[in-house]
Formats: C-alpha cells, sequence, structure tokens
C-alpha cells in the first residue's frame, strides 16, 4: 500500500453497512464502492479514472445514486486496494484522512445555472462541504447523516428527509432552515446566507453532545427533544440572531419537478443550455462514461452533474450544438425524454445482487417498461426488493414492495406521507402489476 492511500485510510473507517470510497460493502455480485461527488459534479478526466477503474477493478456497472453519487459494483477480490488509490489519485477522495463518510450534501443539479435561483449558493455549498471533512469531531456523525442547501432553483428534488436542511427564501439573502425533513416542511427560523456555515457548524456540534450513542440521525434525538428545545440551545451558541419572525415561520417553499429534468433546458447564461438525459435504471457501463466524459468536453465545459433522480446533466451547452449533443446523448444509450417508460421506474438491485432481495427487481422492471410501451401510461413506480428501499430516498407515487416468491404488494402514496401509502394489491406477478398500472 502505497504511503497516501495509507495516509487516507488511517485511522481505519468505522463499522458501517454504508459503502463508501475507503469502505468496499460486499454484496452477491461483488463489492460496492460509493464515490461522493461534491455537489454531484464530476470532471471528464476523472469520468475517465472511474470507467478504467470500473472495467479494470470491477464489473464496469457504474450506478448513479439517490444522492447525486456514483457506485462501482462487482469490486473483485484483491482489487479492493488498487481501485481505491486509483480513484484517489483522481481527486475524487475526502481532503482530510477519516472524512469520506460525513460528504453528504445534497444541491440542485443546476446550483449556479438556474434561473429560478435568486443567488448563487454555490460558495455556501463548497463551505459546508470544507467544513464537514475539516473538522475531526463530525467524522463520527453516521455515514447516512446529510445535509441539503436548496438554492430556489426549479430543478431541485425537495422530497429526500434530511438531517438539517437550508432553503434559499424570496430576496435571495437569507435562508431558511429545518431539521429532520425537506425543505417544503415549515422552517423553524432563518440565517444570513453568510451565516449559513456557521449555523451548520452549530447545529452538528450540538447535535454530537446532545444525542446518546443509538441517536446516530437527527430525528432520534427529536423524538425526545423538542424542536424548540433544540433552537433555544442552537441560538446560545451562535453570535448572531437567528430570525424567528411569520415571514419566516408561515414561508413555505414551493413545489416544482417532480421527475427527473431530460431534454433541453435554458440556462440563467444567456445562449448555455444543460440537456438532462438518464440512463436504463441508474446504470452505466464504463463505455458510457467513456463517451459522457467526451461528449461533455467537445460540447459542453468539460464536466458532468449527477442529480437525485439517478439522471445526468451536461452543463453550459452552446446553443448551437444542443440539439446535435442531445441525440448523442441517446446515441450513447441514455433516455432523453419521458415517453420512454424507464424513465418513470426507480428499482433496486434486486435479489440478483443483494441477498435481502426477493425478487429480481431489475428484471422484472425492464418487463413491466414492456409492458407499459404497449399502452400511454407513464408511471412513476419504485421497484423494491425489501421493505429497506435503499433505491429511492422519497416515497414514490407507486410502489412495488417485492415478497418472498417474487411477488409485489402494490402501494399508493397518500396525503398523509405515512410509510409507502395505501395498500392496493397484496399479491402480485410482475405482470399482473402491469395489468394494474396500464
Amino acid at each position: 500500500m502505497d504511503d497516501t492511500l495509507g495516509s487516507v485510510l488511517s485511522p481505519a473507517p468505522r463499522p458501517s453497512a454504508c459503502p463508501g470510497l475507503l469502505r468496499i460493502v460486499p454484496a452477491l455480485d461483488g463489492g460496492i464502492c460509493r464515490i461522493k461527488l461534491a455537489c454531484g459534479c464530476l470532471e471528464a478526466d476523472q469520468a475517465h479514472a472511474i470507467g478504467e477503474a470500473a472495467s479494470r477493478h470491477a464489473s464496469g456497472v457504474i450506478e448513479l445514486t439517490n444522492r447525486s453519487n456514483l457506485q462501482l459494483r462487482g469490486v473483485r477480490i484483491g482489487h479492493e486496494a488498487p481501485l481505491i488509490a486509483a480513484l484517489l489519485a483522481a481527486g475524487l477522495g475526502p481532503s482530510t484522512p477519516g472524512a469520506d463518510d460525513v460528504r453528504n450534501l445534497l444541491v440542485s443539479p443546476a446550483m449556479g445555472l438556474d434561473a429560478n435561483s435568486e443567488a448563487d449558493v454555490a460558495a455556501v455549498a463548497k463551505a459546508i462541504l470544507e467544513l464537514l471533512q475539516a473538522r475531526p469531531a463530525f467524522h463520527s456523525l453516521s455515514p447516512k447523516f446529510a445535509l441539503q442547501l436548496d438554492g430556489g432553483e426549479r430543478l431541485a428534488m425537495l422530497d429526500h428527509p434530511h438531517d438539517l436542511w437550508l432553503a434559499l427564501m424570496p430576496g435571495g439573502t437569507r435562508l431558511a432552515f429545518g431539521l429532520a425533513g425537506c425543505p417544503t416542511d415549515a422552517p423553524l427560523a432563518a440565517v444570513p446566507l453568510e451565516q449559513a456555515p456557521a449555523l451548520v457548524e452549530a447545529a452538528l456540534a450540538l447535535f454530537l453532545e446532545l444525542a446518546q450513542p443509538e441517536q446516530t440521525r437527527m430525528r432520534h434525538l427529536l423524538a425526545n427533544l423538542p424542536k424548540e428545545t433544540f433552537l433555544d440551545c442552537l441560538q446560545s451558541q451562535l453570535a448572531f440572531a437567528l430570525p424567528r419572525d411569520p415571514a419566516v415561520l408561515n414561508w413555505r417553499r414551493a413545489r416544482t419537478m417532480t421527475t427527473a429534468p431530460l431534454g433541453i433546458l435554458a440556462q440563467r447564461q444567456p445562449g448555455l443550455f444543460l440537456l438532462g438525459a438518464m440512463p436504463t435504471l441508474s446504470r452505466l457501463d464504463s463505455s458510457q462514461l467513456h463517451a459522457l466524459a467526451e461528449l461533455a468536453r467537445s460540447r459542453g465545459d468539460g464536466t458532468l452533474r449527477f442529480t437525485p433522480w439517478q439522471s445526468l446533466m451536461l452543463p453550459n451547452v452552446a446553443q448551437a450544438h444542443a440539439a446535435k449533443a442531445l441525440r448523442q446523448l441517446g446515441m450513447i444509450g441514455l433516455h432523453i425524454d419521458d415517453s420512454e417508460p424507464l424513465t418513470g421506474l426507480i428499482a433496486c438491485t434486486g435479489s440478483a445482487g443483494c441477498a435481502k432481495g426477493l425478487a429480481d427487481t431489475k428484471a422484472d422492471a425492464l418487463r413491466l417498461a414492456h409492458r407499459l410501451h404497449q399502452g400511454t401510461a407513464r408511471p412513476q413506480v419504485h421497484l423494491s426488493g425489501c421493505p429497506r428501499s435503499c433505491a429511492a430516498a422519497h416515497v414514490a407515487p407507486l410502489t412495488l414492495l417485492a415478497r418472498p416468491g417474487g411477488r409485489y404488494q402494490l402501494y399508493q402514496r397518500t396525503a398523509s406521507g405515512a410509510g409507502l401509502g395505501r395498500l392496493l394489491a397484496d399479491s402480485l406477478s410482475i405482470d399482473e402489476a402491469a395489468d394494474r398500472l396500464t
């Protein structure tokens, strides 16, 4: 093991079932290595490095996650150290030893590019990511502990619960914030944009001070501690006031899009466009990632942006090249409009790659898409191989939950938001489910 790799791996990552770049977790189809991308962004050179590493050390399958990250499947036994070394050499690891797990900040894939936002929150995002990595105490946070910074963009995932969220308020000078929820929830207070990193630092320090060892998430702590009490304690740690006036407490973040951004979308920068596309069931192969890297260089700014819808975007494409570049995305094998049923389907790895899977969800999703092609219905459906719901951080409009024997329960999301929603059918084959959905 070389000195660079050894320095990052020491101290050893704590035990966890969550994969990371430095912690490769076994599955039925081999090891899983998760690469956390800063704000979902990936440079072309890094994409080539991932594609090469996936081919050389794993199965070549690259999954897009619901937190705008990537993960490599099928890591081969004995290849863990060279895989990690290759990814670190490409600049994909943490800036500080022990900080890989805490790089959990979700932003819009159109941050800085979306005309709907009144302020560019990229500097705030960078400061928060640096803070998470630089302060050793924060490295003890659960790998699932997550933050969201919402800049008011139209392209925003607003349904994923987070331990701490911040959302830009009208006027573009303040961020409303809340705990253990989503930006569409009622805020607790607001903070000036420039004070957001200090708020995050104080809130995380307070959580670590108050939480018991078994309380690994903010919702666990708040089950026994009122939010107002936490907020009062937080205020005592800050040198600035947290406004709790009616203008803040009564404000709600408006809902925007609920499906993956596909096709050609205008940026706030005149003459430039974002191109949105989705791989089949969240998976790319190495050759596709290499092709995407070259397309980003030739038609965009040399970067790719990944989304919490498990899709990707090519930013800063000139108007003259947009239509051709979109066709090229289609030629690479990505879906570029929502007429394709697969763009509405989410499926975990299922029994083909996971010991907990009760059905081959990937194969069943392909079968369902084939059936949907025969009609006009384009439902949003999550196929989950077990109750853990790894592939979706939010409740989809419709959920097919696998049961023993490879059959499914069908649920429909309800306004109350309780669980998966209303049970529509208890035991369906995938074809019987297709009959209900078409």
